[in-house]
């Protein structure tokens, strides 16, 4: 099954998540269940929050896949959703 995970970064916390970038690139890397990643970018282009659509089980299994990401484990996001996603269009 195929989700679409949203976060978003709390105000003011381009240092924290810059802090955090090498262990959170190391933990998409280092996992199966990533399709696409990326940051949201806010109007002077910096990183505001991820898009990331994993490929799991269930929606379980990628609520503990966001849980363990280091960006959530250092308290960056002020709000995450995940969504079951149907691709359509695109490989």
């Amino acid at each position: 099954m195929i989700f679409a995970l949203m976060a978003w970064d709390k105000d003011g916390a381009l240092d924290l998540r810059m802090e955090n970038r090498p262990a959170h690139l190391d933990y998409l890397k280092g996992s199966d269940a990533v399709r696409k990643a990326g940051p949201f970018l806010d109007a002077d282009g910096k990183p505001c929050g991820s898009l990331i659509v994993l490929e799991l089980d269930d929606m379980a299994a990628a609520q503990d896949w966001a849980d363990n990401d280091p960006y959530a484990k250092a308290g960056l996001f002020r709000e995450v959703t995940i969504t079951a996603w149907n691709q359509v269009i695109g490989a």
